[in-house]
């Protein structure tokens, strides 16, 4: 396990963010999901079996946007953004415990901290928290010192929310919008950015133009050895219907079919 090092190399920023405690509680937890040991049904299930990677470690990640699993095994992994609200989240870890499927959820600080139950329950069910940021600016827009702002203040609100050991040293941009300057920034901080090689665009909803198909569509175009799927939870404003929600058994179903496995990507940080 490399991470506790890679952590002491950023201090003192990096301290700030992961007291030893915390540390060794994801170590621990970490160690149980790569022997297929996690609480929850998800944690029992894709975390558990073994894949080839290049690389391993929270230190081999950093540098790069990862936007795809570096391996060549039929394995991808399933990730949630989350902003909004919490419309769809209960069909979503229903149809993920109904087939024994990790995933992990990028949460931004402001939705953490209006939906702590929310958190509690992720974690609960055996699911792994990333940070997408407090607020979700753009990152561009921001100087340095916001930058840091955004991603140690979510990181605080997750805590707080009670993320406990599910919460990973993983960070997401907003709109994905990334920069070897800001990917190194976040880096110090002890986080490893990891993107995504395809969006559903689910969240774009109807009015957008999208529809259920086309959201599946999306994913198993892009379906690949390593791929990362990124979808929403919640819906923006005036709006009810959560696309990702209604596709994601269609994708799940279609991924087994071919062949592939769902795997956490807190196996990525174990040796």
């Amino acid at each position: 396990m490399r991470s506790p090092s890679v952590i002491s190399e950023h201090r003192p920023r990096a301290r700030r963010l992961w007291k030893t405690g915390a540390v060794l509680s994801a170590v621990l937890l970490w160690a149980a999901l790569a022997q297929g040991s996690a609480a929850g049904p998800a944690g029992r299930a894709g975390a558990g079996a073994a894949v080839a990677v290049e690389g391993r470690g929270l230190e081999a990640l950093f540098g790069s946007e990862n936007r795809v699993i570096r391996t060549s095994e039929r394995v991808i992994a399933v990730t949630f953004n989350a902003a909004w609200n919490d419309a769809g989240l209960d069909s979503i870890l229903d149809d993920l415990a109904r087939r024994r499927a990790p995933a992990t959820f990028f949460l931004t600080g402001d939705f953490a901290g209006r939906h702590p139950a929310v958190v509690k329950r992720i974690a609960a069910d055996g699911h792994g928290l990333g940070n997408h940021s407090f607020s979700h600016p753009h990152f561009e827009d921001l100087t340095a010192a916001g930058r840091q702002h955004e991603v140690t203040a979510a990181d605080r609100a997750l805590r707080a929310a009670g993320a406990g050991p599910a919460l990973t040293p993983f960070f997401r941009f907003p709109y994905s919008e990334t920069s070897p300057a800001h990917i190194t920034e976040v880096n110090a901080l002890g986080f490893a950015d990891i993107e995504y090689t395809a969006d559903t665009n689910g969240w774009k909803g109807t009015e957008g133009g999208m529809t259920v198909d086309r959201a599946v569509e999306r994913a198993l175009d892009a379906l690949r050895p390593g791929a990362i799927l990124q979808m929403h939870v919640g819906a923006s404003q005036g709006r009810t219907e959560v696309i990702d929600a209604q596709a994601l058994p269609r994708i799940l179903d279609a991924c087994a079919a071919r062949g592939y496995r769902v795997i956490d990507l807190r196996t990525l940080l174990t040796p």
